[in-house]
């Protein structure tokens, strides 16, 4: 496990983790009336089924829960989705190990806070959806009531005619803009509702064969958004010491940050697990990965130092790869 934990922190610098409503194999579900969740002063008469069991839990009648630890959530999300005879599982998936009894924090530190909410009904095309815009209108007023997000630091992309509309360049681009301002001690959310799919992967780095996507306003022409691409332009670039949490609720959301833990809310999961299918050096590269062997490998003595402050850097490196070869 100390060897997987190196890993994941030389692959994600971030805390990154994601609520999910599904499994990669599993479909979401559009609840046509959103009252029948107890949500306070609902948007409008549909939402997601996953967002809506999420603020079930923690914003019920318009006020804020008490603590409550991440298995106690994700389970109760369970329960409520049950009841309503939905049989999607809620998932956590996260860039590091979390105890899943200890209390779930979306803020950590006292930085900025920043929000990417996105709400996709695709309007006039088929498979046309009809709660995407209340789940986000939901959670901007979970964010800014209860964690105090300010509104200026929210934002919305909506194919509603008002708001920008959620392309996948500007999904990108908001995805980017995140990246770029974002620094230790800040907290990030971001929240997809929408449709997801699946697509043959084109890189070899899926066990199941299948890259997971969302699927942008525009899909049609300019594509779906790969796993692999959230990763590499959002997940990975993240800074260090930034708190990022996502509620993907769409389709086949799984696995659709590539995390390496998962804690799987159906009853047999007791804590968050490794998995051990995630490609560490696919993320990476195998550049990255060979000069870190140089460079672990020279700690044991067989290389000669160059001396001056260069030792240093080339000391972390060796630190990181030493640890992941099991190199004393």
């Amino acid at each position: 496990m100390a060897d997987f934990d190196t890993k994941a922190k030389a692959a994600i610098r971030a805390e990154v983790r994601m609520i999910s409503g599904c499994h990669d194999a599993q479909t979401s579900a559009d609840v046509s009336n959103v009252g029948s969740f107890q949500l306070p002063d609902p948007a409008g008469r549909a939402g997601g089924a996953c967002t809506s069991a999420l603020l079930n839990v923690l914003y019920r009648d318009h006020q804020a829960s008490e603590d409550l630890s991440w298995v106690d959530t994700l389970r109760q999300m369970r329960e409520i989705l049950s009841s309503k005879d939905f049989e999607q599982i809620p998932q956590l998936t996260s860039s590091r190990y979390i105890d899943v009894n200890e209390t779930m924090q979306i803020v950590k530190g006292h930085g900025a806070k920043r929000a990417l909410l996105i709400g996709i009904n695709y309007v006039g095309q088929n498979g046309e959806l009809s709660g995407c815009h209340n789940d986000v209108l939901n959670i901007k007023e979970y964010l800014m009531d209860v964690l105090g997000f300010e509104e200026d630091n929210i934002m919305v992309l909506m194919d509603d005619g008002i708001h920008h509309e959620p392309t996948r360049d500007s999904i990108l681009s908001g995805y980017r803009r995140l990246v770029a301002e974002s620094v230790a001690g800040d907290t990030v959310f971001c929240h997809y509702s929408g449709h997801g799919g699946r697509l043959v992967d084109d890189d070899g780095d899926e066990d199941d064969g299948y890259d997971e996507t969302l699927i942008p306003v525009d899909f049609e022409h300019a594509g779906q958004i790969r796993d692999d691409v959230l990763f590499n332009e959002f997940v990975r670039p993240m800074a260090e010491g930034v708190t990022v949490t996502c509620l993907m609720d769409c389709c086949h959301s799984g696995t659709v940050l590539d995390l390496p833990y998962r804690f799987v809310a159906d009853g047999d999961d007791v804590q968050m697990r490794a998995d051990e299918s995630v490609d560490f050096e696919g993320f990476l590269g195998p550049a990255f990965w060979t000069a870190g062997i140089i460079a672990a490998s020279s700690l044991g003595g067989g290389g000669e130092s160059s001396g001056g402050d260069d030792t240093d850097c080339c000391g972390c490196l060796g630190e990181i790869f030493g640890a992941i070869l099991g190199d004393e």
